[in-house]
Protein backbone atom coordinates (compact mmCIF):
# COMPACT_ATOMS: atom_id res chain seq x y z
CA UNK A 1 0.00 0.00 0.00
CA UNK A 2 3.28 2.51 0.57
CA UNK A 3 4.48 1.52 -2.62
CA UNK A 4 1.01 2.68 -4.56
CA UNK A 5 0.38 5.43 -2.60
CA UNK A 6 3.85 7.16 -2.13
CA UNK A 7 3.65 7.58 1.40
CA UNK A 8 4.43 5.95 4.72
CA UNK A 9 0.94 3.98 6.49
CA UNK A 10 0.22 3.51 9.70
CA UNK A 11 -0.70 -0.84 10.37
CA UNK A 12 -2.43 -1.08 13.94
CA UNK A 13 -2.73 -4.66 15.05
CA UNK A 14 -5.28 -4.62 17.64
CA UNK A 15 -5.07 -6.95 20.40
CA UNK A 16 -8.78 -8.46 19.03
CA UNK A 17 -6.45 -9.08 15.46
CA UNK A 18 -4.12 -10.59 17.73
CA UNK A 19 -6.13 -12.91 19.52
CA UNK A 20 -7.24 -14.52 16.82
CA UNK A 21 -4.05 -14.46 14.56
CA UNK A 22 -2.10 -17.55 16.17
CA UNK A 23 -3.23 -20.98 17.05
CA UNK A 24 -4.17 -22.35 20.19
CA UNK A 25 -3.21 -25.46 22.89
CA UNK A 26 -5.52 -27.40 21.97
CA UNK A 27 -8.55 -28.37 24.86
CA UNK A 28 -7.56 -31.71 26.30
CA UNK A 29 -8.55 -34.48 27.86
CA UNK A 30 -7.07 -37.16 30.44
CA UNK A 31 -8.00 -40.12 32.04
CA UNK A 32 -5.69 -42.52 34.68
CA UNK A 33 -6.88 -45.87 36.11
CA UNK A 34 -4.39 -47.52 38.50
CA UNK A 35 -4.22 -51.39 39.54
CA UNK A 36 -2.76 -53.04 42.64
CA UNK A 37 -2.69 -56.74 43.58
CA UNK A 38 -4.09 -58.53 46.79
CA UNK A 39 -1.12 -57.29 48.68
CA UNK A 40 -2.04 -53.36 48.02
CA UNK A 41 0.73 -52.92 46.10
CA UNK A 42 0.98 -50.79 43.24
CA UNK A 43 1.20 -53.24 39.58
CA UNK A 44 0.54 -50.51 37.00
CA UNK A 45 -1.17 -47.28 35.52
CA UNK A 46 -2.77 -46.86 32.09
CA UNK A 47 -3.14 -43.40 30.80
CA UNK A 48 -4.93 -41.80 27.92
CA UNK A 49 -4.84 -38.59 26.54
CA UNK A 50 -6.97 -37.30 24.18
CA UNK A 51 -6.60 -33.49 22.36
CA UNK A 52 -5.78 -31.90 18.94
CA UNK A 53 -2.76 -32.62 17.51
CA UNK A 54 -0.78 -29.60 16.09
CA UNK A 55 1.51 -31.46 14.36
CA UNK A 56 -1.55 -33.88 12.73
CA UNK A 57 -2.12 -30.10 10.81
CA UNK A 58 0.98 -28.32 10.12
CA UNK A 59 3.80 -30.99 9.53
CA UNK A 60 2.23 -34.56 9.67
CA UNK A 61 5.32 -35.72 8.11
CA UNK A 62 6.92 -35.03 11.42
CA UNK A 63 4.72 -37.67 13.29
CA UNK A 64 6.71 -41.04 14.40
CA UNK A 65 4.33 -44.37 13.31
CA UNK A 66 2.97 -45.66 16.88
CA UNK A 67 4.04 -48.78 18.58
CA UNK A 68 2.37 -51.20 16.51
CA UNK A 69 2.74 -49.28 13.47
CA UNK A 70 -1.07 -49.49 12.08
CA UNK A 71 -0.96 -45.51 12.82
CA UNK A 72 1.33 -42.08 12.97
CA UNK A 73 1.35 -40.26 16.36
CA UNK A 74 1.89 -36.90 17.13
CA UNK A 75 4.53 -36.98 19.77
CA UNK A 76 4.52 -33.72 20.83
CA UNK A 77 0.50 -34.47 21.94
CA UNK A 78 1.86 -37.13 24.27
CA UNK A 79 5.17 -36.08 25.51
CA UNK A 80 5.73 -36.65 29.09
CA UNK A 81 3.96 -39.28 29.64
CA UNK A 82 6.63 -41.29 28.90
CA UNK A 83 7.74 -40.36 32.65
CA UNK A 84 10.74 -41.46 34.78
CA UNK A 85 8.78 -43.31 37.21
CA UNK A 86 9.30 -47.02 37.14
CA UNK A 87 6.05 -49.15 36.89
CA UNK A 88 5.93 -52.62 36.48
CA UNK A 89 3.40 -51.97 33.82
CA UNK A 90 2.79 -48.77 32.44
CA UNK A 91 0.13 -48.66 29.14
CA UNK A 92 -0.43 -45.45 27.06
CA UNK A 93 -3.08 -44.18 24.88
CA UNK A 94 -2.70 -40.73 22.60
CA UNK A 95 -6.27 -40.18 20.82
CA UNK A 96 -6.49 -38.00 18.37
CA UNK A 97 -9.48 -35.60 19.37
CA UNK A 98 -11.22 -35.57 15.71
CA UNK A 99 -14.20 -32.55 17.07
CA UNK A 100 -11.10 -30.13 18.20
CA UNK A 101 -9.16 -31.21 14.58
CA UNK A 102 -11.98 -29.48 12.95
CA UNK A 103 -12.97 -26.84 15.02
CA UNK A 104 -10.03 -24.72 15.03
CA UNK A 105 -6.54 -25.26 14.36
CA UNK A 106 -4.51 -26.75 17.18
CA UNK A 107 -1.03 -25.26 18.02
CA UNK A 108 2.07 -25.43 20.42
CA UNK A 109 2.44 -24.05 23.80
CA UNK A 110 5.46 -23.30 25.58
CA UNK A 111 6.34 -26.64 27.30
CA UNK A 112 4.65 -28.23 24.53
CA UNK A 113 2.92 -31.97 25.78
CA UNK A 114 4.60 -31.79 29.21
CA UNK A 115 3.01 -28.53 29.68
CA UNK A 116 -0.57 -30.34 30.24
CA UNK A 117 0.49 -34.04 30.21
CA UNK A 118 2.35 -33.18 33.41
CA UNK A 119 -0.87 -31.92 34.83
CA UNK A 120 -2.34 -35.27 34.64
CA UNK A 121 0.69 -37.45 35.41
CA UNK A 122 1.61 -35.72 38.85
CA UNK A 123 -1.76 -34.66 39.84
CA UNK A 124 -2.31 -38.92 39.38
CA UNK A 125 0.58 -39.59 41.42
CA UNK A 126 -0.12 -37.74 44.34
CA UNK A 127 -4.06 -39.29 44.18
CA UNK A 128 -2.20 -42.46 43.89
CA UNK A 129 -0.29 -41.75 46.99
CA UNK A 130 -2.43 -40.52 48.91
CA UNK A 131 -4.82 -43.65 48.01
CA UNK A 132 -1.85 -45.81 49.39
CA UNK A 133 -1.70 -43.60 52.90
CA UNK A 134 2.13 -42.63 52.05
CA UNK A 135 3.93 -39.49 52.22
CA UNK A 136 3.75 -38.09 48.12
CA UNK A 137 7.08 -37.17 48.43
CA UNK A 138 8.25 -40.76 49.98
CA UNK A 139 6.12 -42.47 47.07
CA UNK A 140 7.43 -40.62 44.30
CA UNK A 141 11.37 -41.35 45.15
CA UNK A 142 10.27 -44.97 45.58
CA UNK A 143 9.41 -45.07 41.86
CA UNK A 144 12.60 -42.76 41.56
CA UNK A 145 14.74 -45.70 41.33
CA UNK A 146 16.48 -45.11 38.15
CA UNK A 147 16.05 -49.04 37.16
CA UNK A 148 15.88 -50.36 33.00
CA UNK A 149 15.11 -47.58 31.08
CA UNK A 150 15.19 -44.79 33.40
CA UNK A 151 18.75 -45.46 34.61
CA UNK A 152 19.28 -42.55 31.10
CA UNK A 153 21.89 -42.42 28.90
CA UNK A 154 25.03 -40.36 28.11
CA UNK A 155 25.95 -37.48 27.47
CA UNK A 156 22.22 -35.60 28.26
CA UNK A 157 20.52 -37.98 30.53
CA UNK A 158 23.24 -39.47 32.79
CA UNK A 159 21.71 -40.52 36.30
CA UNK A 160 18.30 -40.59 34.46
CA UNK A 161 15.64 -41.02 37.45
CA UNK A 162 18.64 -40.82 40.69
CA UNK A 163 18.65 -37.23 39.35
CA UNK A 164 15.10 -36.72 39.58
CA UNK A 165 15.19 -37.95 43.11
CA UNK A 166 18.14 -35.34 43.84
CA UNK A 167 15.76 -32.34 43.27
CA UNK A 168 13.07 -33.85 44.96
CA UNK A 169 14.90 -34.12 48.10
CA UNK A 170 16.51 -30.63 47.87
CA UNK A 171 13.28 -29.26 47.24
CA UNK A 172 11.80 -31.07 50.35
CA UNK A 173 14.71 -29.78 52.57
CA UNK A 174 14.32 -25.96 51.12
CA UNK A 175 10.30 -26.06 51.29
CA UNK A 176 10.57 -27.60 54.66
CA UNK A 177 8.33 -30.31 53.48
CA UNK A 178 5.83 -32.24 56.05
CA UNK A 179 5.64 -28.85 58.47
CA UNK A 180 2.51 -27.91 60.20
CA UNK A 181 0.54 -24.96 58.70
CA UNK A 182 -1.93 -22.45 59.34
CA UNK A 183 -6.20 -23.78 58.54
CA UNK A 184 -6.57 -23.67 54.71
CA UNK A 185 -2.68 -23.44 53.80
CA UNK A 186 -0.90 -26.82 52.51
CA UNK A 187 2.22 -27.39 50.24
CA UNK A 188 1.96 -29.26 47.28
CA UNK A 189 4.80 -30.69 45.30
CA UNK A 190 5.58 -32.13 41.57
CA UNK A 191 8.51 -33.33 39.24
CA UNK A 192 9.33 -32.65 35.75
CA UNK A 193 12.09 -33.90 33.33
CA UNK A 194 11.70 -31.22 30.54
CA UNK A 195 10.30 -31.59 27.13
CA UNK A 196 11.61 -34.17 26.29
CA UNK A 197 13.41 -37.70 27.62
CA UNK A 198 16.06 -36.97 25.34
CA UNK A 199 16.49 -33.01 26.38
CA UNK A 200 15.62 -33.65 30.32
CA UNK A 201 15.93 -30.75 32.77
CA UNK A 202 15.22 -32.43 36.06
CA UNK A 203 13.04 -30.04 38.14
CA UNK A 204 10.79 -30.42 41.46
CA UNK A 205 8.49 -28.48 42.74
CA UNK A 206 6.71 -27.12 45.99
CA UNK A 207 3.66 -24.80 46.00
CA UNK A 208 2.50 -23.36 49.50
CA UNK A 209 -1.34 -22.00 48.87
CA UNK A 210 -3.76 -20.40 51.07
CA UNK A 211 -7.23 -21.08 49.89
CA UNK A 212 -10.39 -19.34 50.72
CA UNK A 213 -12.99 -21.53 51.54
CA UNK A 214 -16.03 -19.09 51.41
CA UNK A 215 -15.15 -18.49 47.78
CA UNK A 216 -12.48 -21.26 46.53
CA UNK A 217 -10.13 -18.67 45.64
CA UNK A 218 -6.52 -19.41 46.02
CA UNK A 219 -3.64 -17.22 46.56
CA UNK A 220 0.27 -19.25 46.19
CA UNK A 221 2.39 -17.77 48.44
CA UNK A 222 5.21 -19.16 47.39
CA UNK A 223 7.03 -21.37 45.07
CA UNK A 224 10.05 -23.25 45.52
CA UNK A 225 12.07 -24.97 42.73
CA UNK A 226 15.25 -27.08 42.68
CA UNK A 227 16.59 -27.48 38.92
CA UNK A 228 19.61 -29.50 37.86
CA UNK A 229 19.59 -28.39 33.68
CA UNK A 230 23.51 -29.88 34.11
CA UNK A 231 26.52 -27.04 33.73
CA UNK A 232 25.12 -23.99 34.23
CA UNK A 233 26.32 -21.56 31.56
CA UNK A 234 24.98 -18.45 32.53
CA UNK A 235 23.53 -17.80 36.20
CA UNK A 236 21.47 -14.90 35.33
CA UNK A 237 20.19 -16.25 32.17
CA UNK A 238 19.25 -19.16 33.85
CA UNK A 239 17.34 -17.74 37.05
CA UNK A 240 15.51 -15.17 34.38
CA UNK A 241 14.31 -18.15 32.16
CA UNK A 242 13.15 -20.30 35.29
CA UNK A 243 11.33 -17.48 36.88
CA UNK A 244 9.73 -16.12 33.61
CA UNK A 245 8.96 -20.44 32.78
CA UNK A 246 7.22 -21.04 36.53
CA UNK A 247 5.16 -17.45 36.49
CA UNK A 248 3.51 -18.44 33.29
CA UNK A 249 3.19 -22.05 35.05
CA UNK A 250 1.30 -20.36 37.94
CA UNK A 251 -0.56 -18.04 35.08
CA UNK A 252 -1.50 -20.93 33.14
CA UNK A 253 -2.78 -22.80 35.99
CA UNK A 254 -4.66 -20.09 37.97
CA UNK A 255 -6.16 -16.95 35.50
CA UNK A 256 -5.40 -18.07 31.41
CA UNK A 257 -8.34 -19.99 29.88
CA UNK A 258 -10.77 -19.17 27.32
CA UNK A 259 -13.71 -21.19 25.27
CA UNK A 260 -14.42 -21.19 21.91
CA UNK A 261 -17.15 -20.05 20.05
CA UNK A 262 -18.42 -19.85 16.21
CA UNK A 263 -14.86 -20.85 15.65
CA UNK A 264 -13.41 -18.22 17.32
CA UNK A 265 -12.07 -17.77 20.91
CA UNK A 266 -14.07 -16.07 23.31
CA UNK A 267 -11.92 -13.70 25.03
CA UNK A 268 -10.26 -11.39 22.54
CA UNK A 269 -8.93 -8.35 25.00
CA UNK A 270 -6.90 -8.36 28.69
CA UNK A 271 -10.66 -7.02 29.90
CA UNK A 272 -11.69 -10.53 30.30
CA UNK A 273 -8.42 -12.98 29.06
CA UNK A 274 -6.87 -12.33 32.43
CA UNK A 275 -3.38 -13.28 32.94
CA UNK A 276 -1.12 -13.60 36.41
CA UNK A 277 -0.84 -9.66 37.35
CA UNK A 278 1.93 -8.25 39.18
CA UNK A 279 -0.05 -8.52 42.51
CA UNK A 280 -0.85 -11.87 42.20
CA UNK A 281 3.15 -12.95 42.27
CA UNK A 282 4.26 -14.75 45.00
CA UNK A 283 7.05 -15.15 46.45
CA UNK A 284 10.27 -17.42 44.91
CA UNK A 285 13.31 -19.65 45.95
CA UNK A 286 14.76 -21.26 42.91
CA UNK A 287 17.94 -23.12 42.87
CA UNK A 288 20.27 -25.60 40.60
CA UNK A 289 22.53 -28.33 41.25
CA UNK A 290 25.63 -27.19 40.60
CA UNK A 291 27.48 -30.59 38.62
CA UNK A 292 29.28 -30.41 35.36
CA UNK A 293 26.82 -32.66 33.61
CA UNK A 294 25.99 -32.24 29.82
CA UNK A 295 24.01 -28.71 29.54
CA UNK A 296 20.28 -28.84 28.63
CA UNK A 297 17.75 -25.85 28.86
CA UNK A 298 15.44 -23.68 30.75
CA UNK A 299 13.48 -22.26 28.82
CA UNK A 300 10.03 -25.01 29.07
CA UNK A 301 10.97 -27.05 32.18
CA UNK A 302 10.27 -24.38 34.47
CA UNK A 303 6.62 -24.46 33.56
CA UNK A 304 5.74 -27.76 34.29
CA UNK A 305 5.40 -28.66 37.69
CA UNK A 306 4.01 -25.65 38.93
CA UNK A 307 0.21 -26.35 37.95
CA UNK A 308 0.11 -29.76 39.61
CA UNK A 309 1.85 -28.67 42.73
CA UNK A 310 -0.55 -26.00 43.25
CA UNK A 311 -3.38 -28.23 42.54
CA UNK A 312 -1.80 -31.26 45.37
CA UNK A 313 -1.38 -28.25 47.51
CA UNK A 314 -5.23 -27.19 47.25
CA UNK A 315 -5.90 -30.99 48.76
CA UNK A 316 -3.49 -30.49 51.24
CA UNK A 317 -4.89 -27.33 52.45
CA UNK A 318 -8.62 -27.97 51.97
CA UNK A 319 -9.12 -31.35 50.98
CA UNK A 320 -10.51 -30.72 47.63
CA UNK A 321 -9.11 -31.85 44.64
CA UNK A 322 -9.15 -30.18 41.28
CA UNK A 323 -8.84 -31.79 37.67
CA UNK A 324 -9.24 -29.10 35.48
CA UNK A 325 -7.37 -26.02 33.93
CA UNK A 326 -7.32 -23.06 34.92
CA UNK A 327 -8.71 -23.83 38.64
CA UNK A 328 -10.96 -21.46 38.97
CA UNK A 329 -12.70 -20.74 42.49
CA UNK A 330 -15.86 -22.40 41.17
CA UNK A 331 -13.67 -25.83 40.68
CA UNK A 332 -12.23 -25.51 44.16
CA UNK A 333 -16.20 -24.94 45.71
CA UNK A 334 -17.34 -27.42 44.22
CA UNK A 335 -14.69 -29.94 44.83
CA UNK A 336 -14.27 -29.34 48.31
CA UNK A 337 -18.42 -29.51 48.48
CA UNK A 338 -18.03 -33.16 47.22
Amino acid sequence: TAQATGKPVKLVFTREDDSRFDCIRSPSVQHFAAYWDADDALQGIEHAAAAGWPTLTMAPGFMPDSVDKKTKVDSFSISGADHWYSLNNHRVRAINNTLAQKTFVPGWLRAVGPGWIGWGVESFMDEVAHAQGEDPASFRLRLLDAKGKNAGKAPEAVGGAKRLANVLREVKAKANWGRKLPENEGLGLAVAAGQERTMPTWSACVAHVRVDPSSGKVTVLKLTSVMDCGIVVHPDGALAQTEGAMLWGLSMALHEGTAIKDGQVADRNLNTYTPLRMNDVPEMDISFVQNTEFPTGLGEPGVIAVAPAIGNAIFNAVGARVRNLPIRPADVKTAMNA
